[in-house]
C-alpha cells in the first residue's frame, strides 16, 4: 500500500514519481476561485465564484467538485457506494492553496488587535516610520494607522547591543508582569533591538507570554535582520493577521480531507500548512506568485525564458518581469505596511475584469481600482450588480461572447448592461459602443503604464521579452498591450483562468534563512567568519527542511550576501561565491560607476533551499485532423458591428494558424485576435499571437 494510501504522505517534493499521489491546486481571489487537479499528468480544471465572507467554503466546494468528478470518471458503480465521511471526499490528494485572505485582511483593516512588546523609548517606532512621503505634492500628507494603537505598544527596561552584547538585561520581575499587561490581546508581536545579533531577550520575552494562549509573533524567528522599523513592520502584520489565518487553515486541514496542505508563498516557493499559520506574512502574494511561477513554466516549454508576466484577473492586473528567473526584492509594502519578506517582484494596478468606471468631477472616465469582485460582480452575470465593468464592456462590444461564458456552462446577460452603460454614455456624451470602447481603452492604459514600470523604466526594452498573457482577460487585452509595448511576441498558455494555480502545481518547496552580519572587508577575516557564518545557515536551513518532510539528497542550495560600500545605506544581493567583486560588477551595471577602493559591506548574508515539486509530464495536444471549425459572431469593431470568427480552443490542433479579427474561445478565458493579428498553435497548445 502507498504512502497516500496509508495517510502518511511526505512533501510532494521527497517522493518519486510513482508515488505522487493525487495534486490540487487552489488559487481563491476576489472574483473566482480556481481549482486544478493533476492525476498520472492528466489536468482537470474549475472555476467557481469566491466567497468573501468566508472564502474557505468556495475552497472546500470546488474540492468537493472536482474530486467528486475523479471519483465518478474513475468507477461511476463504484462511487455510487461511497459515503464521504463528514464530506470528505475519499480519494487521496495532496492540497496546494494560494490565497488572498491575508491580503485582503491587510487592505481591509480586519485583522486582530495586537499588542506589541519593544524596548522602552521605541514604541512608535512603528508609527514614526521612515521620512518617506506617501503623497509627494500634498502640502499635509495622509499615512494609515499603525496596526497597533498606541496603549497597545508597551516598553520593556533592557537592552541589547549591535554587537549581541547585553548593554542592559531585563529585569524578572517586569517579564512576570506582562502577560497581565498584555490582557485581551487577540495577537501579540515581539521586536527587541538587535535581536539578530543575540536572540536571548526576545526569547525571555516569548516564554513570559506563552500561558497568553495566542499567537507570539517573535521577529527573530521572522526576521533576523536589522533595520528596525522594516522588521517591527513585519512582525507586527504576521501578528495582525495570524489568527484570522490560523482559523482558516485549521478548517481547510479539518475539512478538505486532503492527506497533506501546503501553501504557496510570496517568494514563488511551497511550504507546509504549520508554518504557514505561525508565519502568514509569507502569504501575501500568494496567488500572483503562483502566476508567475506558472507564467515562466509555460513559457519555457514554448522555447521563451526572458518574459513578461500579464495576470489580468476579476479585481487587478498583476505584471512581473523574469529576465530567466522570477525577480526577488524586500520592498513590499501592503496596505502601505512595509514587509521585508522575500517576494517575487510582482506590481499590481487596480485594473482588472471587475473594474468598475466612473465619470469623475472633472468629467473624465476613470477605471479601478474599486471592483464589483464576485458578489454581486459585474452585470451581466446577473447577481444585482449596477457598476458598468470592464467585463460589462467585453459583453456589450461582443468580444466575450455571452453564450460562452466558462465554455457555454453560464449565459451571461448582455440585456442587462444596456440601462447602466447608457448612463455612462449620456454622461460622457457618447454612444453605447464608444462608451465601452472608452471603458477598454482606460483600463489599457493603466495597464500599459504598469508594464512599463517593470520594464523600460528598469532600463529593459519590451521587445527583448515574450509577453505571457493569462488570468480570464489576459488574453482579450494582450494584443493590444503587445503593440503599445512594442514587444513582438505574445504568447497565452493552456487554461490561462487557472495559471495561477497551476504556478502552484509547479513551484519548488523553498525555505530561506537569514542573518545579518555587518562584516566588512576591511577586517582581515572577513571572508573566514562569513563562510563561518554560512555553514551554520546552511545546516538550519537543511534541517528545517527535514522537519518539513523533505530529506537533504533532493535540495538544491543557494546562498546569497546582501552587500553595499560601507556607509551606504541599501544594499545590493549577489551569489555568495566571489561576493565583493560581484558587487562591484552589479554596482556598476546599475549606477554606472564603482570603488574597489572602497570597503564592502556584507550586511545580510541568506541561504535557501529548495526541492522540485511534483512532476508535470504533460503530454503534447494531439493533431485533430480537421482544421477547427470556425463559428461566426459579431463584434463591434473600427465603428461597426462585423462578423468575426470564433473557434473552441479544444479544436485547434499543433501548427494551425488563425487570421484575425477572431475569438479563441475556452472554459476559462477568451482570446482576441485583432484585426491584423494572427496566431499559431504548438505542440503543447500554447497559442502565439503576432502581428501580420
Amino acid at each position: 500500500m502507498s504512502e497516500a494510501k496509508k495517510g502518511k504522505i511526505p512533501s510532494v517534493a521527497a517522493v518519486d514519481k510513482g508515488e505522487i499521489p493525487i495534486v490540487v491546486a487552489v488559487d481563491t481571489g476576489g472574483t473566482f476561485t480556481d481549482v486544478l487537479l493533476l492525476e498520472g499528468g492528466r489536468l482537470r480544471s474549475l472555476k467557481l465564484p469566491s466567497t468573501p465572507n468566508d472564502p474557505a467554503d468556495a475552497v472546500l466546494e470546488g474540492l468537493r467538485r472536482i474530486l467528486e468528478r475523479v471519483e465518478r470518471e474513475a468507477d461511476d458503480s463504484e462511487a455510487d457506494e461511497r459515503e464521504a465521511d463528514e464530506g470528505k471526499a475519499s480519494v487521496p490528494f495532496v492540497l496546494l492553496h494560494g490565497s488572498t485572505v491575508a491580503t485582503n485582511a491587510l487592505l481591509e483593516r480586519k485583522g486582530a488587535r495586537v499588542k506589541l512588546v519593544t524596548n522602552a523609548g521605541f514604541e512608535d517606532i512603528i508609527e514614526i516610520g521612515r521620512q518617506n512621503r506617501p503623497q509627494l505634492y500634498a502640502l499635509v500628507g495622509h499615512r494609515p494607522p499603525p496596526l497597533v494603537a498606541r496603549d497597545d505598544r508597551h516598553g520593556i527596561q533592557g537592552r541589547m547591543g549591535p554587537d549581541g552584547e547585553i548593554i542592559e538585561p531585563i529585569d524578572p520581575a517586569e517579564l512576570a508582569t506582562l502577560p497581565e499587561l498584555l490582557a485581551g490581546a487577540e495577537s501579540v508581536a515581539i521586536v527587541l533591538l538587535h535581536s539578530y545579533a543575540n536572540d536571548r531577550h526576545e526569547e525571555s520575552v516569548a516564554e513570559a507570554l506563552a500561558e497568553l494562549d495566542v499567537p507570539l509573533s517573535v521577529s527573530v524567528r521572522l526576521l533576523p535582520e536589522y533595520r528596525e522599523y522594516e522588521r517591527t513592520s513585519t512582525t507586527v502584520v504576521n501578528a495582525y493577521v495570524a489568527p484570522l489565518i490560523s482559523a482558516y487553515l485549521k478548517r481547510l486541514a479539518r475539512e478538505a480531507g486532503a492527506e497533506r496542505v501546503s501553501i504557496m508563498g510570496s517568494n514563488g516557493g511551497s511550504f507546509p500548512l504549520d508554518r504557514a499559520a505561525r508565519e502568514p506574512v509569507h502569504m501575501v502574494l500568494s496567488g500572483p506568485a503562483g502566476g508567475v511561477v506558472g507564467a515562466l513554466a509555460w513559457g519555457r516549454r514554448a522555447g521563451h525564458e526572458h518574459i513578461i508576466t500579464f495576470d489580468m484577473g476579476g479585481t487587478s492586473t498583476d505584471v512581473s518581469l523574469c529576465p530567466g528567473a522570477p525577480l526577488h526584492t524586500r520592498e513590499l509594502e501592503i496596505g502601505g505596511q512595509p514587509v521585508a519578506i522575500p517576494v517575487i517582484d510582482i506590481h499590481t494596478v487596480g485594473a482588472g475584469g471587475g473594474s468598475l468606471a466612473r465619470i469623475d468631477p472633472g468629467g473624465a472616465l476613470r477605471v479601478g481600482p474599486d471592483s464589483a469582485g464576485a458578489d454581486p460582480g459585474p452585470i451581466c452575470y446577473g447577481k444585482g450588480g449596477t457598476g458598468v465593468t470592464v467585463t460589462d464592456a467585453h459583453v456589450w462590444l461582443g468580444r466575450l461572447p455571452a453564450d460562452a461564458f466558462l465554455g457555454g456552462e453560464r449565459t451571461l446577460d448582455r440585456s442587462a448592461v444596456e440601462p447602466h452603460l447608457q448612463d455612462l454614455a449620456d454622461g460622457l456624451g457618447a454612444s453605447l459602443e464608444v462608451a465601452a470602447e472608452g471603458i477598454l481603452a482606460v483600463a489599457d492604459a493603466a495597464m500599459e503604464r504598469a508594464l512599463r514600470v517593470i520594464s523600460v523604466e528598469r532600463g529593459h526594452d519590451p521587445a527583448d521579452f515574450t509577453l505571457v498573457a493569462f488570468g480570464g482577460a489576459g488574453g482579450l487585452h494582450a494584443a493590444h498591450l503587445a503593440e503599445r509595448l512594442g514587444t513582438h511576441r505574445t504568447i497565452v498558455p493552456p487554461r490561462p483562468g487557472l495559471l495561477s494555480a497551476y504556478g502552484m502545481l509547479s513551484a519548488d518547496v523553498t525555505r530561506e534563512v537569514s542573518r545579518t552580519v555587518l562584516i566588512s572587508t576591511a577586517s582581515a577575516d572577513a571572508h573566514e567568519n562569513i563562510e563561518k557564518v554560512f555553514t551554520e545557515l546552511e545546516q538550519s536551513v537543511v534541517a528545517a527542511m527535514a522537519e518539513e518532510g523533505v530529506p537533504e539528497d533532493r535540495l538544491s542550495l543557494q546562498q546569497w550576501v546582501d552587500a553595499r560600500y560601507q556607509r551606504q545605506s541599501f544594499e545590493l544581493r549577489v551569489p555568495a561565491q566571489d561576493w565583493d567583486a560581484r558587487f562591484h560588477a552589479l554596482h556598476e551595471t546599475r549606477y554606472g560607476y564603482q570603488r574597489p577602493e572602497t570597503p564592502v559591506e556584507a550586511v545580510t548574508l541568506r541561504s535557501i533551499a529548495s526541492a522540485p515539486g511534483p512532476p508535470l509530464d504533460l503530454e503534447p495536444i494531439s493533431h485533430n485532423g480537421d482544421t477547427a471549425k470556425a463559428e461566426r459572431t459579431r463584434v463591434y469593431l473600427e465603428g461597426q458591428w462585423t462578423e468575426v470568427a470564433r473557434v473552441w480552443r479544444d479544436d485547434l490542433s499543433p501548427d494551425q494558424t488563425l487570421a484575425g479579427p477572431a475569438l479563441v474561445l475556452e472554459y476559462s478565458a477568451t482570446t482576441w485576435v485583432p484585426q491584423g493579428w494572427g496566431l499559431e498553435v504548438d505542440k503543447w497548445g500554447n497559442l502565439h499571437l503576432s502581428a501580420t
